[in-house]
């Protein structure tokens, strides 16, 4: 497929729906990456995933056969917690206890003054978000680490991701949500800075699944290459949903490297 790209320096890639969805890889993923690596591109993982740690993360992605280093992750779990270490916040945290592990040496006593929201399916009842919307109406900032509408749990099924849960709280107690993931500006802007590519972003494209999540935003803002893949989340004509044309669009990450990495 033909794409209109600059010379490249650097790549940010999604990690769930466009290297792996759960625990299969994509098509020729690993090796894939590997390829685009030994070109010399520089390369980071940008990632919405806020179910597990960190360190669970990068265990899992080792598990499955990717070669990364663990500094290479940017999660937006770590860009919620360095939010609230900047802010001094004592958070109510709708989290997995998987996540929540990230969390263990902050402050968590009431009174609240942040409720910070991830992906917490065994959180979104009725109980735990009534005592996040008490802690709103008594002054706590809301955090959404994103607000993903859904994900890929599985090959071809698609579940709700927090958007919604973060989109009733700020209905129920009237608060706009501080978003600190993806498609966020800044948080593109932590992984550019750390390629020491922040000065020319245009020569950086950014590879995933989610056309407004990970394509949109500071995606665009920034003039970042932007590369969509018919993986994970990606539903058919998902590409008219894009704030401005995109780059390309392939059937797999593997074909999008291989499209990257031509003529080098």
């Amino acid at each position: 497929m033909e794409t209109s790209r600059k010379a490249l320096k650097g790549v940010l890639l999604d990690l769930s729906g466009t290297l792996h969805i759960d625990d299969k890889v994509t098509p020729n993923a690993v090796a894939a990456l590997r390829k685009l690596r030994d070109t010399g591109i520089r390369v980071r993982f940008v990632t919405n995933s806020t179910k597990t740690s960190d360190e669970r993360l990068y265990s899992k992605l080792v598990g499955l056969g990717f070669a990364l280093d663990r500094s290479e992750i940017f999660s937006s779990l770590s860009a919620a917690k360095r939010l609230v270490l900047e802010k001094g916040y004592r958070p109510l945290l709708l989290l997995e206890d998987a996540a929540l592990e990230q969390f263990g040496d902050i402050d968590q006593t009431p009174p609240h003054t942040a409720v910070v929201v991830g992906l917490a399916p065994s959180r979104f009842n009725y109980a735990h978000m009534n005592r996040a919307f008490r802690a709103l109406q008594d002054g706590a900032d809301l955090v959404g680490i994103h607000r993903a509408k859904y994900y890929a749990q599985s090959e071809g099924q698609l579940s709700m991701g927090p958007g919604g849960f973060v989109a009733a709280l700020e209905y129920a107690a009237d608060k706009r949500a501080v978003l600190v993931g993806k498609p966020a500006t800044e948080f593109y802007q932590l992984a550019l800075a750390d390629m020491g590519l922040l000065e020319s972003p245009e020569s950086v494209a950014m590879i995933g699944d989610d056309v407004l999540a990970d394509l949109g935003g500071g995606a665009h803002d920034l003039r970042l290459q932007r590369y969509l893949v018919r993986t994970g989340k990606y539903r058919a004509n998902d590409e008219a949903k894009a704030l401005a044309p995109l780059d390309g669009t392939f059937d797999t990450f593997s074909d999008a490297v291989d499209a990257l990495t031509s003529g080098r």
